[in-house]
Protein backbone atom coordinates (compact mmCIF):
# COMPACT_ATOMS: atom_id res chain seq x y z
CA UNK A 1 0.00 0.00 0.00
CA UNK A 2 1.05 3.20 -0.93
CA UNK A 3 -0.65 6.19 1.83
CA UNK A 4 0.25 9.90 0.56
CA UNK A 5 -0.57 12.32 2.89
CA UNK A 6 -1.32 15.64 1.68
CA UNK A 7 -0.24 18.81 3.16
CA UNK A 8 2.31 21.78 2.45
CA UNK A 9 5.84 21.49 3.11
CA UNK A 10 7.21 23.45 6.18
CA UNK A 11 7.40 24.31 9.23
CA UNK A 12 5.69 27.42 8.86
CA UNK A 13 2.63 25.25 8.21
CA UNK A 14 3.07 22.41 9.94
CA UNK A 15 0.27 22.51 12.66
CA UNK A 16 -2.71 24.09 10.07
CA UNK A 17 -5.74 22.16 9.49
CA UNK A 18 -4.68 21.79 5.71
CA UNK A 19 -1.28 19.91 7.19
CA UNK A 20 -3.71 16.78 8.37
CA UNK A 21 -2.49 14.23 5.71
CA UNK A 22 1.29 14.69 6.80
CA UNK A 23 0.78 14.68 10.39
CA UNK A 24 -0.73 10.95 9.83
CA UNK A 25 1.79 9.93 7.69
CA UNK A 26 4.37 11.33 10.06
CA UNK A 27 2.50 9.49 12.86
CA UNK A 28 2.72 5.96 10.45
CA UNK A 29 6.55 6.97 10.10
CA UNK A 30 7.05 7.25 13.85
CA UNK A 31 4.89 3.88 14.94
CA UNK A 32 6.49 2.10 12.19
CA UNK A 33 10.28 3.40 12.44
CA UNK A 34 9.75 4.27 8.68
CA UNK A 35 12.18 6.92 7.78
CA UNK A 36 11.33 9.00 4.85
CA UNK A 37 13.68 10.15 2.61
CA UNK A 38 14.01 13.04 -0.41
CA UNK A 39 16.39 12.39 -2.86
CA UNK A 40 17.76 15.22 -4.85
CA UNK A 41 15.81 14.94 -7.85
CA UNK A 42 12.42 14.25 -6.56
CA UNK A 43 9.60 16.45 -5.35
CA UNK A 44 8.71 14.30 -2.21
CA UNK A 45 9.50 12.64 0.88
CA UNK A 46 9.16 8.48 0.98
CA UNK A 47 9.62 5.92 3.10
CA UNK A 48 9.35 2.05 3.21
CA UNK A 49 8.61 -0.57 5.77
CA UNK A 50 6.16 -3.26 6.97
CA UNK A 51 3.53 -3.75 8.71
CA UNK A 52 2.32 -7.57 9.78
CA UNK A 53 4.15 -8.89 7.02
CA UNK A 54 2.65 -6.45 4.25
CA UNK A 55 4.51 -3.72 2.33
CA UNK A 56 3.53 -0.07 3.19
CA UNK A 57 5.18 3.08 1.55
CA UNK A 58 4.44 6.24 3.45
CA UNK A 59 5.30 9.33 0.92
CA UNK A 60 4.73 13.44 1.13
CA UNK A 61 4.56 15.66 -1.96
CA UNK A 62 6.74 18.35 -1.37
CA UNK A 63 4.78 20.67 -4.24
CA UNK A 64 2.34 22.23 -2.01
CA UNK A 65 -0.87 21.02 -1.61
CA UNK A 66 -2.55 22.44 -4.57
CA UNK A 67 0.46 20.69 -7.20
CA UNK A 68 0.56 17.71 -5.18
CA UNK A 69 -0.80 15.73 -8.29
CA UNK A 70 2.50 16.18 -9.94
CA UNK A 71 4.79 13.87 -8.09
CA UNK A 72 1.89 10.86 -8.36
CA UNK A 73 2.81 9.47 -11.04
CA UNK A 74 6.47 9.39 -10.96
CA UNK A 75 5.91 8.07 -7.38
CA UNK A 76 3.75 5.56 -8.48
CA UNK A 77 6.15 4.44 -11.24
CA UNK A 78 9.50 4.39 -8.80
CA UNK A 79 7.45 2.19 -6.03
CA UNK A 80 5.98 -0.18 -9.04
CA UNK A 81 2.31 0.74 -7.33
CA UNK A 82 -1.00 0.41 -9.07
CA UNK A 83 -4.02 2.77 -8.47
CA UNK A 84 -5.66 -0.42 -6.26
CA UNK A 85 -2.71 0.28 -3.84
CA UNK A 86 -3.08 3.89 -3.51
CA UNK A 87 -4.19 5.52 -0.37
CA UNK A 88 -4.42 9.21 0.05
CA UNK A 89 -5.14 11.37 3.53
CA UNK A 90 -6.16 15.14 3.91
CA UNK A 91 -8.66 17.10 5.33
CA UNK A 92 -11.87 18.02 4.46
CA UNK A 93 -13.91 21.00 5.05
CA UNK A 94 -17.21 18.59 5.12
CA UNK A 95 -16.76 16.64 7.93
CA UNK A 96 -17.17 18.46 11.91
CA UNK A 97 -13.33 18.31 13.21
CA UNK A 98 -12.33 15.05 14.15
CA UNK A 99 -14.34 12.59 12.18
CA UNK A 100 -12.64 10.65 9.57
CA UNK A 101 -14.14 9.08 7.04
CA UNK A 102 -12.12 6.61 4.06
CA UNK A 103 -14.11 6.50 1.04
CA UNK A 104 -13.06 4.71 -1.74
CA UNK A 105 -13.88 6.65 -4.83
CA UNK A 106 -14.91 10.47 -5.44
CA UNK A 107 -14.53 13.64 -7.00
CA UNK A 108 -12.21 16.40 -5.72
CA UNK A 109 -15.21 17.95 -3.51
CA UNK A 110 -13.19 21.19 -4.16
CA UNK A 111 -10.31 20.39 -2.53
CA UNK A 112 -7.35 21.55 -4.15
CA UNK A 113 -4.74 18.87 -3.31
CA UNK A 114 -7.35 15.67 -4.30
CA UNK A 115 -8.17 17.75 -8.01
CA UNK A 116 -4.11 17.39 -8.99
CA UNK A 117 -4.08 14.35 -7.58
CA UNK A 118 -6.90 13.11 -10.18
CA UNK A 119 -6.14 15.24 -12.78
CA UNK A 120 -2.82 13.85 -12.91
CA UNK A 121 -4.06 10.42 -12.45
CA UNK A 122 -6.94 10.68 -15.18
CA UNK A 123 -8.87 8.96 -12.15
CA UNK A 124 -11.01 9.38 -9.14
CA UNK A 125 -10.72 5.45 -8.25
CA UNK A 126 -8.42 5.40 -5.41
CA UNK A 127 -8.97 5.34 -1.77
CA UNK A 128 -9.21 8.17 0.16
CA UNK A 129 -8.96 8.91 4.26
CA UNK A 130 -10.61 11.98 5.43
CA UNK A 131 -9.90 14.20 8.33
CA UNK A 132 -13.03 16.44 9.19
CA UNK A 133 -11.66 19.78 9.94
CA UNK A 134 -15.01 21.89 9.98
CA UNK A 135 -15.80 24.69 7.97
CA UNK A 136 -15.14 28.64 8.41
CA UNK A 137 -18.12 31.15 9.28
CA UNK A 138 -17.59 32.77 5.67
CA UNK A 139 -17.13 30.78 2.51
CA UNK A 140 -14.43 33.87 1.59
CA UNK A 141 -12.66 32.65 4.77
CA UNK A 142 -12.03 28.84 3.31
CA UNK A 143 -7.82 29.78 2.77
CA UNK A 144 -6.88 31.52 5.82
CA UNK A 145 -9.00 28.92 7.63
CA UNK A 146 -7.12 26.04 6.34
CA UNK A 147 -3.94 27.37 6.86
CA UNK A 148 -4.80 28.46 10.30
CA UNK A 149 -3.23 26.09 13.29
CA UNK A 150 -6.75 24.84 15.45
CA UNK A 151 -6.82 25.62 19.16
CA UNK A 152 -8.33 24.26 22.21
CA UNK A 153 -10.99 21.27 21.90
CA UNK A 154 -10.50 21.14 18.00
CA UNK A 155 -6.97 20.81 18.19
CA UNK A 156 -7.63 17.79 20.66
CA UNK A 157 -10.22 16.59 18.33
CA UNK A 158 -7.39 16.65 15.51
CA UNK A 159 -4.83 15.45 17.20
CA UNK A 160 -7.08 12.45 18.18
CA UNK A 161 -8.41 11.61 14.40
CA UNK A 162 -4.40 11.42 13.35
CA UNK A 163 -4.42 8.41 15.61
CA UNK A 164 -7.60 7.14 14.60
CA UNK A 165 -6.32 7.75 10.81
CA UNK A 166 -3.38 6.19 10.88
CA UNK A 167 -4.99 2.83 13.38
CA UNK A 168 -7.05 2.92 10.26
CA UNK A 169 -4.86 2.96 7.71
CA UNK A 170 -2.84 -0.44 9.45
CA UNK A 171 -6.11 -2.17 9.57
CA UNK A 172 -6.31 -2.08 5.68
CA UNK A 173 -2.96 -3.75 5.38
CA UNK A 174 -5.12 -6.41 7.43
CA UNK A 175 -8.96 -6.47 6.74
CA UNK A 176 -10.14 -5.87 2.86
CA UNK A 177 -11.36 -1.97 2.74
CA UNK A 178 -14.96 -2.50 3.24
CA UNK A 179 -14.88 -3.95 6.52
CA UNK A 180 -12.50 -0.97 7.74
CA UNK A 181 -14.87 1.52 6.32
CA UNK A 182 -17.51 -0.28 7.99
CA UNK A 183 -16.08 0.04 11.74
CA UNK A 184 -14.79 3.63 10.65
CA UNK A 185 -17.82 5.14 8.84
CA UNK A 186 -20.31 4.27 11.67
CA UNK A 187 -18.23 5.99 14.04
CA UNK A 188 -20.10 9.28 16.04
CA UNK A 189 -19.08 11.95 17.85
Amino acid sequence: MLVVGLGNPGQKYALTRHNLGFRVVDRLSKELHIYLKKKVIRKYSLGKGEWCGKKILLAKPLTYMNRSGEIINPLMETTGTGLSELLVVCDTLDLPPGICRLKRKGSSGGHRGLESIIRNLGSEEFLRMYIGIGKPRNKEEVISYVLEKPVGEEAGLLEKATIEAADCILKLLEKPPEIVMNEINRKKR
